[in-house]
């Protein structure tokens, strides 16, 4: 089978690789890199478990090929934490914005992209926001407030 050289940067860290082309970036992540935190879940991006931040933009991964990825910057939930929880990660912590986890790092990884553009968002925005990720547990009023928790966090930490 034909392969195809690629190097992209996950969570600042250059990779290089060799990828089939129909391999998914979601694949890539968790298979070859072995970073996990990024769910495969529908596979037709409808839930959004597989969102990552590709060049400060929110993407599902599982509709991204690996190759298409070559030369970006990804950013996975991996990527979020730097010795400390991150705001969002503090405010689904301190908020109760999860349950079994499994929406998660993708609905985390989709409001960080979201409040990069929107710093002070009303609840309706985060909702808009968080509307292409889909939870099963929560009724999303605790991730709203979780997303809501780091904004006020991030606008007091600047």
């Amino acid at each position: 089978m034909t392969t195809h050289a690629i190097t992209l940067t996950i969570n600042g860290q250059s990779h290089s690789l060799e990828v089939e082309p129909r391999m998914l970036l979601v694949h890539l992540i968790r298979e070859k890199l072995n970073l996990t935190g990024t769910h495969i879940g529908c596979d037709t991006t409808s839930c959004g478990a597989c969102t990552v931040i590709m060049d400060g933009k929110a993407v599902k991964s599982c509709t991204i090929f690996a190759v298409q990825a070559d030369g970006r910057a990804i950013e996975t939930i991996e990527g979020l934490a730097n010795g400390n929880l991150h705001p969002l990660q503090e405010g689904f912590w301190e908020k109760h914005g999860l349950q079994c986890g499994y929406c998660t790092p993708g609905m985390i990884m989709s409001a960080k992209a979201f409040l990069a553009k929107n710093p002070n968002p009303t609840d309706d925005e985060i909702r808009w926001a968080i509307s292409g990720n889909l939870c099963r547990c929560t009724g999303y009023v605790k991730i709203v407030e979780a997303i809501q928790y780091a904004a006020e966090k991030m606008q007091g930490s600047e």
